[in-house]
Protein backbone atom coordinates (compact mmCIF):
# COMPACT_ATOMS: atom_id res chain seq x y z
CA UNK A 1 0.00 0.00 0.00
CA UNK A 2 1.56 3.29 -1.14
CA UNK A 3 0.33 6.69 -0.02
CA UNK A 4 0.92 10.20 -1.33
CA UNK A 5 -0.35 13.41 0.25
CA UNK A 6 -1.78 15.91 -2.24
CA UNK A 7 -3.27 18.24 0.36
CA UNK A 8 -3.13 18.41 4.16
CA UNK A 9 -4.44 21.87 5.01
CA UNK A 10 -7.76 22.21 6.83
CA UNK A 11 -10.74 24.55 6.58
CA UNK A 12 -9.40 26.77 3.78
CA UNK A 13 -6.64 26.57 1.21
CA UNK A 14 -3.69 28.68 2.36
CA UNK A 15 -1.06 29.11 -0.38
CA UNK A 16 1.80 31.51 0.21
CA UNK A 17 5.41 31.89 1.29
CA UNK A 18 4.69 30.95 4.92
CA UNK A 19 3.08 27.61 4.00
CA UNK A 20 5.26 26.46 1.12
CA UNK A 21 7.07 23.74 3.08
CA UNK A 22 4.00 21.82 4.23
CA UNK A 23 1.59 23.00 1.58
CA UNK A 24 -1.57 25.04 1.29
CA UNK A 25 -3.94 22.67 -0.52
CA UNK A 26 -6.84 21.17 1.39
CA UNK A 27 -7.27 17.49 2.18
CA UNK A 28 -6.55 14.81 -0.41
CA UNK A 29 -4.79 11.46 -0.05
CA UNK A 30 -3.82 9.05 -2.83
CA UNK A 31 -3.70 5.34 -1.97
CA UNK A 32 -2.26 2.78 -4.38
CA UNK A 33 -3.01 -0.82 -3.54
CA UNK A 34 -0.74 -3.77 -4.35
CA UNK A 35 -2.68 -4.35 -7.59
CA UNK A 36 -2.17 -0.63 -8.44
CA UNK A 37 -5.84 0.15 -7.87
CA UNK A 38 -6.34 3.84 -7.08
CA UNK A 39 -8.27 5.00 -4.03
CA UNK A 40 -8.54 8.69 -3.14
CA UNK A 41 -9.57 9.95 0.27
CA UNK A 42 -11.18 13.40 0.26
CA UNK A 43 -11.42 15.82 -2.62
CA UNK A 44 -10.05 19.11 -1.35
CA UNK A 45 -8.07 21.41 -3.62
CA UNK A 46 -5.22 18.90 -3.64
CA UNK A 47 -7.18 16.54 -5.89
CA UNK A 48 -6.75 18.95 -8.79
CA UNK A 49 -2.99 18.34 -8.94
CA UNK A 50 -3.55 14.62 -8.51
CA UNK A 51 -5.83 14.59 -11.53
CA UNK A 52 -3.27 16.50 -13.59
CA UNK A 53 -0.51 14.10 -12.52
CA UNK A 54 -2.56 11.11 -13.69
CA UNK A 55 -2.52 12.54 -17.22
CA UNK A 56 -3.88 10.35 -19.97
CA UNK A 57 -2.76 7.13 -18.25
CA UNK A 58 -5.46 7.37 -15.62
CA UNK A 59 -7.18 4.08 -14.68
CA UNK A 60 -10.61 3.25 -16.05
CA UNK A 61 -12.05 3.26 -12.52
CA UNK A 62 -11.28 5.56 -9.61
CA UNK A 63 -12.82 5.39 -6.13
CA UNK A 64 -13.09 8.59 -4.08
CA UNK A 65 -13.88 8.26 -0.36
CA UNK A 66 -15.33 11.44 1.13
CA UNK A 67 -15.22 11.89 4.90
CA UNK A 68 -17.88 14.61 4.84
CA UNK A 69 -19.21 17.39 2.66
CA UNK A 70 -17.68 20.50 4.18
CA UNK A 71 -16.36 22.59 1.31
CA UNK A 72 -12.66 22.07 2.06
CA UNK A 73 -13.15 18.32 1.45
CA UNK A 74 -15.11 18.48 -1.82
CA UNK A 75 -14.13 21.75 -3.51
CA UNK A 76 -11.60 20.06 -5.78
CA UNK A 77 -14.06 17.57 -7.30
CA UNK A 78 -15.16 19.93 -10.05
CA UNK A 79 -11.53 20.40 -11.12
CA UNK A 80 -10.55 16.72 -10.99
CA UNK A 81 -9.87 15.86 -14.64
CA UNK A 82 -11.28 12.28 -14.55
CA UNK A 83 -14.69 13.81 -13.77
CA UNK A 84 -14.61 15.22 -17.30
CA UNK A 85 -13.41 12.05 -19.06
CA UNK A 86 -16.21 10.03 -20.74
CA UNK A 87 -13.98 6.94 -20.60
CA UNK A 88 -13.53 7.09 -16.83
CA UNK A 89 -15.76 5.53 -14.18
CA UNK A 90 -15.65 7.54 -10.96
CA UNK A 91 -17.17 6.03 -7.82
CA UNK A 92 -17.79 8.46 -4.98
CA UNK A 93 -18.42 7.09 -1.49
CA UNK A 94 -19.54 9.24 1.42
CA UNK A 95 -21.58 9.54 4.61
CA UNK A 96 -25.29 8.74 4.44
CA UNK A 97 -27.88 11.22 5.65
CA UNK A 98 -31.52 10.68 6.66
CA UNK A 99 -32.53 13.82 4.76
CA UNK A 100 -30.96 13.51 1.29
CA UNK A 101 -28.97 11.01 -0.71
CA UNK A 102 -25.25 11.61 -1.12
CA UNK A 103 -25.79 12.34 -4.81
CA UNK A 104 -28.36 15.04 -4.02
CA UNK A 105 -26.04 16.68 -1.52
CA UNK A 106 -23.06 16.68 -3.91
CA UNK A 107 -25.34 18.09 -6.62
CA UNK A 108 -25.83 21.17 -4.45
CA UNK A 109 -22.20 22.03 -5.14
CA UNK A 110 -22.42 21.04 -8.82
CA UNK A 111 -25.16 23.54 -9.66
CA UNK A 112 -25.59 27.30 -10.10
CA UNK A 113 -24.80 29.65 -8.52
CA UNK A 114 -21.90 27.67 -7.00
CA UNK A 115 -20.84 25.96 -10.23
CA UNK A 116 -22.06 26.38 -13.83
CA UNK A 117 -22.32 22.67 -14.70
CA UNK A 118 -24.89 20.34 -13.17
CA UNK A 119 -23.75 17.01 -11.76
CA UNK A 120 -25.91 15.11 -14.25
CA UNK A 121 -24.15 16.84 -17.14
CA UNK A 122 -20.65 15.59 -16.29
CA UNK A 123 -19.29 13.40 -19.11
CA UNK A 124 -17.69 10.76 -16.86
CA UNK A 125 -19.61 7.70 -15.71
CA UNK A 126 -20.34 8.78 -12.15
CA UNK A 127 -21.59 6.33 -9.51
CA UNK A 128 -22.39 7.70 -6.03
CA UNK A 129 -22.66 5.40 -3.01
CA UNK A 130 -23.78 5.96 0.56
CA UNK A 131 -21.13 4.19 2.65
CA UNK A 132 -22.67 0.94 3.99
CA UNK A 133 -22.86 0.06 7.67
CA UNK A 134 -20.54 -2.89 7.11
CA UNK A 135 -17.15 -2.93 5.42
CA UNK A 136 -16.83 -3.56 1.71
CA UNK A 137 -14.16 -4.70 -0.72
CA UNK A 138 -12.36 -2.43 -3.18
CA UNK A 139 -9.92 -4.53 -5.16
CA UNK A 140 -7.47 -6.17 -2.76
CA UNK A 141 -8.49 -3.94 0.15
CA UNK A 142 -11.23 -4.11 2.75
CA UNK A 143 -12.64 -0.65 3.55
CA UNK A 144 -14.68 0.39 6.55
CA UNK A 145 -16.22 3.78 7.26
CA UNK A 146 -17.66 4.77 10.63
CA UNK A 147 -19.10 8.01 12.04
CA UNK A 148 -16.72 10.17 14.08
CA UNK A 149 -17.21 13.25 16.22
CA UNK A 150 -17.39 16.28 13.91
CA UNK A 151 -20.30 18.61 13.02
CA UNK A 152 -22.55 17.08 10.36
CA UNK A 153 -22.42 13.48 9.06
CA UNK A 154 -18.69 12.66 9.08
CA UNK A 155 -16.79 9.42 8.60
CA UNK A 156 -13.35 8.10 9.34
CA UNK A 157 -11.96 5.30 7.15
CA UNK A 158 -9.96 2.16 7.80
CA UNK A 159 -8.32 0.53 4.77
CA UNK A 160 -6.89 -2.97 5.25
CA UNK A 161 -4.84 -4.85 2.67
CA UNK A 162 -3.33 -8.17 3.73
CA UNK A 163 -1.99 -7.39 7.21
CA UNK A 164 -1.45 -3.66 6.60
CA UNK A 165 -3.80 -1.01 8.00
CA UNK A 166 -4.26 2.66 7.13
CA UNK A 167 -6.68 4.80 9.12
CA UNK A 168 -7.72 8.29 8.06
CA UNK A 169 -9.67 10.56 10.42
CA UNK A 170 -9.06 14.05 9.09
CA UNK A 171 -11.66 16.06 11.07
CA UNK A 172 -12.18 14.77 14.59
CA UNK A 173 -12.76 15.94 18.14
CA UNK A 174 -12.62 12.76 20.24
CA UNK A 175 -12.02 14.75 23.45
CA UNK A 176 -15.28 16.74 23.27
CA UNK A 177 -16.70 16.44 26.77
CA UNK A 178 -14.34 13.55 27.51
CA UNK A 179 -11.03 13.02 29.26
CA UNK A 180 -9.42 10.53 26.88
CA UNK A 181 -7.36 9.01 29.67
CA UNK A 182 -10.34 8.56 32.00
CA UNK A 183 -12.72 6.47 29.85
CA UNK A 184 -12.59 3.00 28.38
CA UNK A 185 -11.06 3.17 24.88
CA UNK A 186 -14.14 1.56 23.33
CA UNK A 187 -16.13 4.69 24.26
CA UNK A 188 -13.78 7.03 22.39
CA UNK A 189 -14.91 8.25 18.97
CA UNK A 190 -12.84 6.66 16.21
CA UNK A 191 -11.04 4.15 18.43
CA UNK A 192 -12.30 1.09 16.55
CA UNK A 193 -11.11 2.54 13.26
CA UNK A 194 -7.66 3.48 14.54
CA UNK A 195 -6.74 0.59 16.83
CA UNK A 196 -3.50 -1.11 15.78
CA UNK A 197 -3.14 0.84 12.53
CA UNK A 198 0.24 0.90 10.84
CA UNK A 199 -0.42 4.53 9.91
CA UNK A 200 -3.03 6.92 11.31
CA UNK A 201 -3.73 10.26 9.61
CA UNK A 202 -5.43 12.38 12.27
CA UNK A 203 -6.68 15.90 12.80
CA UNK A 204 -4.08 18.03 14.63
CA UNK A 205 -5.44 21.48 13.90
CA UNK A 206 -4.95 23.34 17.18
CA UNK A 207 -2.33 24.08 19.78
CA UNK A 208 -3.18 23.49 23.43
CA UNK A 209 -3.67 27.25 23.90
CA UNK A 210 -6.01 27.54 20.91
CA UNK A 211 -8.29 24.62 21.66
CA UNK A 212 -10.18 26.04 24.70
CA UNK A 213 -11.50 28.82 22.46
CA UNK A 214 -12.66 26.34 19.81
CA UNK A 215 -14.34 23.59 21.79
CA UNK A 216 -17.09 21.98 19.76
CA UNK A 217 -15.67 23.04 16.39
CA UNK A 218 -14.87 19.41 15.58
CA UNK A 219 -11.07 19.46 15.69
CA UNK A 220 -8.28 18.32 18.01
CA UNK A 221 -5.45 19.94 19.90
CA UNK A 222 -2.03 18.37 19.55
CA UNK A 223 -2.30 16.82 23.03
CA UNK A 224 -5.60 15.17 22.07
CA UNK A 225 -4.13 13.93 18.79
CA UNK A 226 -1.12 12.30 20.44
CA UNK A 227 -3.16 10.89 23.32
CA UNK A 228 -5.62 9.34 20.86
CA UNK A 229 -2.76 7.80 18.84
CA UNK A 230 -1.15 6.32 21.95
CA UNK A 231 -4.43 4.88 23.25
CA UNK A 232 -5.13 3.35 19.83
CA UNK A 233 -1.61 1.83 19.76
CA UNK A 234 -0.82 3.02 16.24
CA UNK A 235 2.65 2.51 14.78
CA UNK A 236 2.90 5.88 13.02
CA UNK A 237 0.82 8.98 13.63
CA UNK A 238 0.61 11.65 10.93
CA UNK A 239 -0.43 15.14 12.09
CA UNK A 240 -2.96 16.29 9.50
CA UNK A 241 -5.52 19.01 8.66
CA UNK A 242 -3.25 21.97 9.44
CA UNK A 243 -4.94 25.22 10.40
CA UNK A 244 -4.84 27.79 7.54
CA UNK A 245 -3.41 30.37 9.98
CA UNK A 246 -0.44 28.19 10.95
CA UNK A 247 2.83 28.93 9.20
CA UNK A 248 5.51 26.33 8.51
CA UNK A 249 7.40 27.52 11.60
CA UNK A 250 4.29 27.18 13.79
CA UNK A 251 3.63 23.67 12.50
CA UNK A 252 7.20 22.65 13.31
CA UNK A 253 6.76 24.01 16.84
CA UNK A 254 3.63 21.86 17.15
CA UNK A 255 5.62 18.86 15.93
CA UNK A 256 8.22 19.42 18.65
CA UNK A 257 5.47 19.60 21.26
CA UNK A 258 3.92 16.45 19.82
CA UNK A 259 7.22 14.60 20.10
CA UNK A 260 7.48 15.54 23.76
CA UNK A 261 4.06 13.99 24.31
CA UNK A 262 4.72 10.96 22.10
CA UNK A 263 7.78 9.89 24.07
CA UNK A 264 11.16 8.40 23.26
CA UNK A 265 10.05 6.68 20.06
CA UNK A 266 9.11 10.04 18.55
CA UNK A 267 10.16 8.93 15.06
CA UNK A 268 6.64 7.48 14.86
CA UNK A 269 5.15 10.98 14.89
CA UNK A 270 5.11 12.68 11.48
CA UNK A 271 4.02 16.12 10.29
CA UNK A 272 2.04 15.81 7.06
CA UNK A 273 3.48 17.67 4.09
CA UNK A 274 2.17 18.06 0.57
CA UNK A 275 4.04 15.62 -1.70
CA UNK A 276 5.04 13.31 1.16
CA UNK A 277 5.00 9.60 0.28
CA UNK A 278 4.62 6.66 2.67
CA UNK A 279 4.94 2.96 1.92
CA UNK A 280 3.07 0.55 4.20
CA UNK A 281 4.66 -2.77 3.43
Amino acid sequence: MRIRIWGCRGSLAAPGPETVRYGGNTSCLEIRLSDDRLLIVDAGTGIRNLGLALGNDRPDRIDVLLTHLHLDHIEGLAFFTPMWDPNCEVHIWGPPSPLQSLRERIATYFSPPLFPVHLDDLPSHLVVHDVPDEGWDLGTARVRGEPVNHPGPTLGYRVEEADRILTYISDHEPALGTDLNAVEPEWISGYGLAYGADVLFHDAQYTEDEYPHRVGWGHSSIVHTVTFGLIAKVQRLVMFHHDPLHSDAQLEAMLMRGRELWGEEHEGLILAAEGMELDIG
